[in-house]
């Protein structure tokens, strides 16, 4: 049985900042380089697309859950497409597939996933939040929310939420 755990990679789309993409590009990476699966929303766009390519770069796995039916604006870096027809409605596959959620950046759609994995009690790292959006997820009191500004401190973040 394949005891690889799932990675959901969260973030903006087209409104990701340089950071961000180079952030989710390293992130995906190194989840592949220590035999994680990397999921994302699948598009060719912003963290999404840098995460992937990350991960293909080290020879990882990834999932793209994607919002159409045909699979328009897929990513050349999707091994496992999941083409939903739910449009955003797929970030609740998304944040349930995923074993532990970390958002890259912010947008609307990766508030609503992160929003949706606190709903779903799932282990979230932050990365390259403003203060403003660290305060706002803080606000809820969810004892499984994580903050870095690190990769170094990434692994041993998601290793510490094997157990949920």
């Amino acid at each position: 049985m394949d005891n690889k755990r799932i990675i959901g990679i969260m973030g903006p789309g087209s409104g990701a900042t340089d950071k961000d993409l180079e952030t989710a590009f390293e992130l995906g990476k190194l989840l592949a380089e220590n035999d994680y699966y990397v999921l994302t929303g699948g598009r060719a766009s912003g963290v999404m697309e840098a995460a992937m390519k990350g991960a293909k770069s080290a020879g990882g796995t990834t999932i793209g859950v994607l919002p159409s039916e045909n699979g328009e604006d897929q990513s050349e870096f999707v091994d496992i497409p999941i083409k939903t027809g739910m449009g955003s409605a797929r970030n609740n596959i998304n944040v349930l597939t995923a074993d532990v959620v970390i958002g890259v950046g912010i947008g609307p759609g990766t508030a609503s996933e992160i929003a949706l994995a606190i709903k779903a009690q799932k282990p979230i790292l932050l990365l390259n939040q403003s203060p403003e959006s660290i305060s706002f997820f803080q606000k809820f009191g969810y004892e499984q929310l994580s903050i870095s500004e690190s990769l170094e401190e990434v692994l041993g973040i998601v290793d510490s939420f094997k157990s949920s």
